[in-house]
């Protein structure tokens, strides 16, 4: 015994000397500590934060795509941050909330790129991991020759990397990646070290880095636990950068590498949402399919049957898939969610083309108990959607306004917030509209036809309000003997005690508990939103309301008035003045140009906006407004679809050819355009208005004023050439021919800078100037084009109104002799320049 002890204390003293530096201590004893002290708070840390998560993460089935990767999964592949909780009997998420993929956030544990400030806990936490990692690099490196030799500190450089990754610090997490490339870079575990590298890149939005490195990764042969890590990071990577082909090639091998169930469901379910976003239906109901096979929660197996049946298309068996849904939303807890199969049935019956049938179960989505807020707001969008598609505003804007109570999907209710707003506008449009043209058409009819119409409106106003009174009567004699099931939707279904006071100690009236009342009225507002009494909130008394709505829009009195069934009592409200029609024309002329526009401005609709703007055009309305509905034709059409902007064009440039609107017409991509000022258009008429009344200088006066104002509108080389116009009957030939030059030299390729190079030939043929040097010398004069002829000239396009060519002989012929003085006043002016010229004779 004494001499084993010898040589074991030999060998310690041996072992000691031998550690001549302190970084060259045993790596034994150092992976040791590193791996039982820091690093474990570390990892630790890192595990407590991801469990944070996951207690709080929800599935959004209603963005885009949801979150591959839930909280407890993200390090899937790497011992560290591994969550206990990750096997096939892993805890089903929570009903789906907002935030997802769409708010900003990578599907990988959707809150990766989050500041993790606003969460002063889990801030706390990751920060922890953080400067245990770093001090773990710090205090248990083994450095020799620039080489790691503790294995541990791999470790701690992956905890330091998904740290940093989740506080939003990618690019710190690439310095670290950086430094372990460099000191561990034969180390077998560096292909999880890139996976995250990738990953940082992905975070940062360098999607060409990312792919790049999974691409480079994938073409390798890796450990199995690391080719799950990276199918899923690169399928999420192509996703997030617009490949989405790649995306479902990747998540397709994904699938086949990854065995646990809960993870194929929801990889079978991204790529089922981004294959029927890509219009491959058949594919995406396959892979709802798997989805739907592998999920192992509630949750997952109802979402993957509603988008089943939103994948279904007119050559399937409609009659079958209709009774598949209909029978499994009855079975067991199934049937706590027939709101939601009755939608999935109504968008299948749209799908179908049957769109009666697809609002009747809308509505009895509506009727049942409600498991999802955000499924009975879009019930209430599809039924508002109906109603839109027939013209019904006043209808189609109060399901948008249910819907958006209801909903609980920031993004999509935000966007029907804003179309309601857009519904209520072209409501207002449409409804004015109809009572003009209403109106309008009651003016033109005769006497006797003005009494039929009435005679024949007043006799089905009896007819109803008949029906109405009976069904009244009905009603009174009924009451209190109906069956109907009231408490269907109420929060006091299933109770013995109508008022509970839900849990409170001692019983009482309801209403004398504001704790009872405060959450039966929340619960009210969850089911029906905010409404006001009315007749037990029933639908029908909804539905007269919206009548009512439509009604006072068109004009109509909703209340009883003694004369109303006598034709007099309308008549005498049609408008007989001139005036007054032609205002109520004007009007409804300016609504339909408004909601031609808002059709295209608000639901991208050119068809039905282009069909709107063309109704109008036929019906001639002023001309400022046939401008403006021209020219949104073509703007919209021109490129999209020519043949619907060819009439548009040809109207502006046959009836309109020197309007700016002409000008697009014909150079439509031409990039210095601007469209006229509705104040310099009206300057421009009264210009020309006082040109006609032969008022030159206050037309040049206002032309001036304008071209100072209005410096970059397209009208300016109209005022220019109006202002030469001015010039030729003030000043003369001479001054009008400078002037035309000068439009021709800058408005080159605008139709004006044409009609001045169209003057000035004809001017010049007509004008014989002799030209010559500082010296008095004659210039050769350049070729001069032949005037045009009497035909042509008479054919030349009218400007402003009239022929320009016409009215500058008239310039000519009535300044006859001032001109001839001139020019004999000109030619003795050379003539004695000539003569200083020539030398004197000695």
């Amino acid at each position: 015994m004494k001499k084993n002890i010898f040589y074991i204390f030999l060998a310690f003293t041996f072992l000691a000397c031998a550690a001549k530096k302190p970084n060259k201590r045993s790596r034994f004893m150092k992976g040791f500590s590193t791996q039982y002290n820091t690093l474990f708070n570390a990892k630790d840390a890192l595990n407590t934060e991801f469990e944070e998560r996951t207690k709080s993460h929800k599935d959004n089935f209603y963005a885009p795509y949801i979150n591959l990767l839930t909280y407890e999964e993200q390090p899937l592949g790497s011992e560290v941050g591994q969550s206990p909780m990750l096997n096939d009997t892993a805890p089903a998420p929570g009903p789906a909330a907002p935030g997802a993929r769409q708010a900003g956030f990578g599907t990988a544990g959707a809150a990766m790129g989050m500041d993790d400030s606003n969460s002063g806990k889990g801030a706390t936490i990751l920060e922890i991991s953080e400067a245990k990692a770093l001090k773990t690099i710090d205090k248990y490196s083994v450095e020799r020759d620039g080489v790691e030799r503790n294995n541990k500190i791999f470790d701690a450089y992956i905890t330091l990397m998904q740290a940093r990754i989740y506080m939003g610090k990618s690019l710190q997490a690439l310095d670290a990646y950086n430094t372990l490339a460099v000191k561990m870079k034969n180390d077998k575990r560096m292909p999880l070290a890139k996976i995250y590298q990738g990953l940082a890149y992905a975070k940062i939005e360098d999607y060409f880095k990312a792919n790049q490195i999974f691409a480079d990764l994938k073409a390798k042969d890796l450990k199995k636990d690391y080719r799950k890590l990276l199918s899923i990071y690169y399928a999420e990577s192509l996703l997030d950068s617009g490949k989405k082909d790649a995306a479902v090639a990747e998540l397709s091998d994904a699938f086949e590498v990854n065995n646990n169930r809960k993870m194929k469901s929801r990889i079978a379910f991204l790529r089922g949402q981004i294959l029927s976003e890509l219009g491959k239906n058949q594919q995406a109901r396959e892979s709802f399919a798997a989805a739907y096979k592998y999920a192992n929660d509630f949750e997952f197996e109802v979402k993957s049957q509603i988008e089943i049946a939103k994948t279904y298309n007119s050559k399937d068996d409609y009659s079958g898939a209709r009774k598949y849904l209909e029978g499994i939303s009855k079975k067991g807890t199934y049937a706590s969610r027939k709101n939601e199969f009755y939608y999935a049935l109504g968008l299948m019956a749209n799908n179908a083309g049957k769109k009666d049938e697809a609002q009747e179960y809308f509505r009895k989505s509506l009727a049942e108990e409600v498991s999802d807020p955000q499924i009975r707001g879009l019930s209430y969008y599809e039924i508002g959607k109906r109603y839109l598609d027939d013209d019904e505003y006043i209808a189609a804007g109060a399901y948008y306004d249910s819907a958006i109570t209801v909903m609980t999907y920031v993004p999509t209710k935000a966007v029907l917030e804003e179309q309601s707003a857009y519904i209520k506008k072209i409501a207002a449009n449409y409804y004015l509209i109809k009572k003009n043209d209403s109106m309008l058409a009651l003016a033109r009819m005769s006497e006797p036809d003005r009494i039929a119409y009435f005679t024949k409106y007043i006799d089905e106003l009896k007819a109803k309000e008949d029906a109405a009174e009976r069904q009244r009567i009905r009603d009174e004699r009924s009451r209190g003997f109906d069956t109907g099931d009231y408490s269907a939707n109420s929060i006091f279904a299933g109770t013995t005690n109508s008022f509970e006071d839900f849990g409170a100690a001692a019983k009482g009236f309801y209403f004398s508990n504001t704790n009872t009342v405060s959450r039966g009225s929340s619960e009210f507002k969850q089911i029906w939103g905010t409404r006001s009494l009315s007749d037990n909130w029933r639908y029908s008394v909804k539905m007269s309301t919206l009548e009512e709505s439509k009604n006072a829009a068109l004009g109509i009195a909703s209340a009883a008035d003694p004369r109303r069934f006598e034709p007099s009592f309308y008549i005498e409200k049609i408008p007989k003045s001139p005036a007054a029609l032609e205002q109520l024309k004007k009007d409804r002329d300016t609504a339909s140009l408004g909601m031609g526009i808002m059709y295209n401005d608000f639901f991208s609709n050119k068809p039905l906006s282009t069909k709107t703007l063309y109704d109008l055009v036929d019906n001639r309305p002023e001309e400022k407004v046939m401008l403006q509905a021209l020219y949104e034709i073509f703007s919209m059409n021109y490129e999209s679809n020519p043949a619907a902007a060819a009439r548009a064009k040809q109207i502006l440039l046959n009836d309109y050819p020197y309007t700016a609107y002409a000008e697009f017409a014909r150079n439509p991509r031409n990039s210095s355009f601007v469209k006229s000022n509705a104040e310099a258009e009206t300057a421009y008429q009264n210009a020309f208005a006082l040109y006609q009344s032969e008022r030159f200088d206050e037309s040049r006066e206002l032309i001036d004023r304008s071209v100072v104002q209005f410096k970059n509108d397209a009208l300016i080389p109209k005022f220019e050439l109006l202002n030469a116009f001015n010039a030729g009957k003030t000043a003369g030939k001479e001054v009008m021919i400078l002037q035309l030059e000068q439009i021709a030299l800058n408005y080159e390729k605008t139709p004006e800078g044409e009609k001045a190079k169209e003057m000035l030939n004809w001017l010049k043929s007509d004008l014989k100037v002799q030209m010559t040097d500082e010296k008095g010398n004659v210039l050769k004069q350049p070729q001069q084009p032949a005037p045009q002829s009497q035909k042509q000239n008479q054919n030349a396009p009218a400007a402003f109104g009239t022929n320009p060519v016409m009215e500058t002989k008239e310039i000519i012929k009535k300044n006859e002799t001032k001109l001839r003085n001139a020019d004999k006043a000109r030619q003795e002016e050379l003539r004695l320049k000539e003569a200083e010229a020539k030398p004197v004779k000695k």
